[in-house]
Order: C-alpha cells, then sequence, then structure tokens
C-alpha cells in the first residue's frame, strides 16, 4: 500500500501556538471571573474555540452566548501572535514538509484552529506553496474527536484514505483520525502535556522519525495483511 497524502493537524504539530492559546484563554477567564483549572484546560485540547466556550457557558452557568467568549478569547490570540517573539515553527517540521512536497505527496491541513489563525501562520512562515488545501474545524458542524474533519480531509487531498497518513498531537485528533478509519502519526513532543497516544498507530518524538524514507517504509509495513 503506498502513501499519497499527509493530513497535518497545526497547534503542536506544525507551529507551537499552544502558549499563546493557554496566554489567551488565561487572560479570557481571568477577564471572566472563571477559574478554570489546569485539568479542565487541558480536556479542551484538540477541541475548536467554540466547542471549548459552550463547555465553559454550561460549566459555569454563564448567561452569555458562547461566541461572545469566542470573539474575547480571539482579540487576546490576535494581540499575542502579532507581539508575542516566542512563536515558532516545530523543530524538524519545515524539513518534513518542503522533503515530502518535493516528493510528490499530498499534503492537507486539518486543524481545529480558526481559519483566520490557520491563515496567519501559513503567511508568517510561508507555508501555503505545500498544501493543496486547509481545513478549518470552526468550520465544519463537528469538532474533534469527530471524524468530519480528517474524512473532508482526504476528499480535498483526492486520495483513498487508505493511501493517507494524519499526524496529531492531541489524544482529541489521534480519536478523530481512527475514527475516519485513517492511520496516525502521533507527535509525542516536549509541548504535549496530559495526551494519550495508545491508540497512534506510531508515536514520534521528534520529526527527524518520519524523514520520508522512514514514513514510506513504515506505512508498507503496517499495510500488509496480518
Amino acid at each position: 500500500m503506498s502513501l499519497k497524502a499527509v493530513l497535518f493537524d497545526m497547534d503542536g504539530v506544525i507551529v507551537d501556538t499552544e502558549p499563546l492559546h493557554h496566554k489567551a484563554y488565561f487572560q479570557m477567564f481571568y477577564d471572566r471571573n472563571l477559574e478554570v483549572t489546569d485539568a479542565m484546560y487541558h480536556s479542551f485540547t484538540g477541541q475548536s474555540t467554540l466547542k471549548v466556550c459552550r463547555q465553559l457557558c454550561e460549566h459555569f452557568q454563564l448567561a452569555v452566548n458562547p461566541q461572545e467568549l469566542v470573539l474575547h478569547k480571539r482579540s487576546k490570540f490576535q494581540d499575542l501572535f502579532i507581539n508575542d517573539p516566542d512563536l515558532a515553527l516545530i523543530s524538524g517540521v519545515q524539513e518534513r514538509i518542503v522533503e515530502y512536497y518535493e516528493n510528490g505527496l499530498i499534503l492537507v491541513l486539518a486543524s481545529s484552529a480558526s481559519m483566520g489563525t490557520i491563515n496567519a501562520v501559513f503567511d508568517r512562515f510561508n507555508l501555503n506553496p505545500y498544501f493543496k488545501e486547509k481545513l478549518s474545524g470552526a468550520d465544519l458542524k463537528a469538532s474533534k474527536p469527530h471524524p468530519e474533519i480528517f474524512i473532508k480531509a482526504a476528499q480535498a487531498a483526492e486520495k483513498e484514505k487508505h493511501h493517507c497518513v494524519v499526524i496529531e498531537d492531541s489524544t482529541n485528533g489521534i480519536l478523530a483520525a481512527k475514527a475516519a478509519n485513517i492511520a496516525c502519526v502521533g507527535y509525542d513532543s516536549i509541548h504535549s502535556k496530559n495526551q494519550d497516544y495508545a491508540l497512534a498507530d506510531k508515536v514520534i518524538n521528534h520529526f527527524e522519525e518520519i524523514a520520508l524514507p522512514e514514513l514510506k517504509q513504515w506505512f508498507i509495513e503496517k499495510s500488509k495483511p496480518v
């Protein structure tokens, strides 16, 4: 079975925006007098901002529209995105993106981030030329761990699901990939906290581990009938 497309998550896989999201969320929590524990915050990983804000409204019985919290958090994030000097690509990922693209693999982004955030990241780091399509979970009916975004990503790649692989760093993302019946590489990095990689088909700690020859060989071996 040959590998033809790679479906990338963004936050924590391509760029480490998690510290910025963390700061933005907790600035919003502070402004709204919401006491959100670290455990509760980590349970949000991989979900769209709207889904998170709906949970906040339900949990804290807030008499506001969840969309109001979304806009509040995004305003904080946009300010940090422009002004925070620490935003950078994940180590090794740019080399893999270029290598995959130059060797004919189709690349599709499938992120829970808003399209505004996706475009800002792609413009800042000049990633647009390498990707056939970018999908935002914020534009879909269901968030990860629902499989919708990866089913649509495979369709956008115009490849059968069994010729695709997902690269994810979150429990919800891995669950979404598996629910879509697509092979999944779990990226367990120094940035990952309290995520479960047990369901991933392969777990890596650095992108050097999935240089194209290694990724293709693993994919072939995985695809062989037992």
